[in-house]
């Protein structure tokens, strides 16, 4: 069974969870670590032969345009991250259409290729933003990958489906393919476990991850989906003063995460989102 792997790219000062603390119009003012991180990731995944799918901040794309073409010249697909790394149940169908038109716009601009997949910052597609798959239709998305199944305070559509599936919009169709999660059931107590990867990668052991997707694989016969960031990968970034909840998330483990990647990257397959859902035109190793 082949798997996707997807890797949103934001730099570290741009997080939903350092948002109170770092003002977008400050952006500017932090030194960019994103480049030389996701060219890390790119010698990992080079090393492995594996393509994926790279979920790019419009933001970031505007000022490093020669890190998009070389995403997309060593195989791997571009997709879009928006602009501003803006929830989108919190900015409203006017600026969410506004921010992801700009970005894909960006995107399709330096690679001269069509930009076929979606994911909002913080998986902000909920039950509340669900107006948000009308416009990505409308603004020519072949899929998105925004919706985590799981109850959360800042993302979720609890009960949602686990696996890719067809949703039909008032604009059209659009393929959505949902964060991964594990089913778990313990007498009358249910619940599903967030196995895909980010500070859940980071938190939970990697046998326990793997072991995870294997059973997503063989037991219920249908692909995972995983994803980090490029600055899960970099332990040496610089710390930023923010409430304790914040740092937990975002600083648990970081020195272990390329560990556990190569360790998902040894055991199981991968390619990109387009390739697993079976877009004309997308190949990965081993799909």
């Amino acid at each position: 069974m082949i798997n996707a792997l997807s890797i949103d790219v934001e730099d570290y000062f741009q997080v939903t969870a350092f948002e109170r603390h770092v003002a977008r119009e400050r952006w500017g003012e932090y030194p960019l670590r994103v480049e030389a991180n996701t060219s890390r990731v790119l010698d990992i995944l080079a090393s492995y032969d594996v393509r994926g799918t790279f979920f790019m901040l419009g933001w970031v794309a505007e000022r490093l345009p020669g890190l998009v073409r070389k995403i997309r010249g060593t195989g791997h697909e571009i997709g879009c991250h928006g602009y501003g790394h803006e929830l989108v149940y919190r900015i409203g169908p006017e600026r969410f259409r506004n921010d992801i038109r700009k970005s894909k716009g960006l995107l399709e601009d330096i690679t001269g290729q069509p930009v076929l997949g979606y994911r909002a910052p913080s998986y902000s597609i909920t039950a509340k933003s669900l107006w948000a798959l009308d416009i990505l239709v409308e603004e020519g998305f072949s899929y998105d990958s925004s919706i985590f199944p799981i109850v959360h305070d800042v993302y979720g559509i609890p009960g949602g489906e686990r696996f890719p599936h067809e949703i039909t919009t008032r604009a059209g169709r659009i393929r959505e393919f949902p964060i991964s999660t594990l089913p778990l059931k313990l007498g009358r107590w249910q619940a599903r476990i967030p196995i895909a990867g980010g500070g859940y990668l980071r938190l939970l052991p990697v046998l326990l991850v793997r072991s995870a997707i294997r059973y997503i694989n063989d037991k219920e016969n249908q692909p995972a989906v995983v994803y980090f960031h490029p600055w899960e990968i970099d332990p040496s970034q610089p710390r930023i003063k923010a409430s304790f909840r914040s740092r937990f998330r975002h600083y648990l483990n970081l020195e272990g995460t390329e560990n556990k990647i190569r360790n998902l990257l040894d055991n199981l397959k991968f390619s990109s989102l387009a390739a697993v859902l079976g877009f004309d035109g997308w190949s990965g190793k081993g799909a």
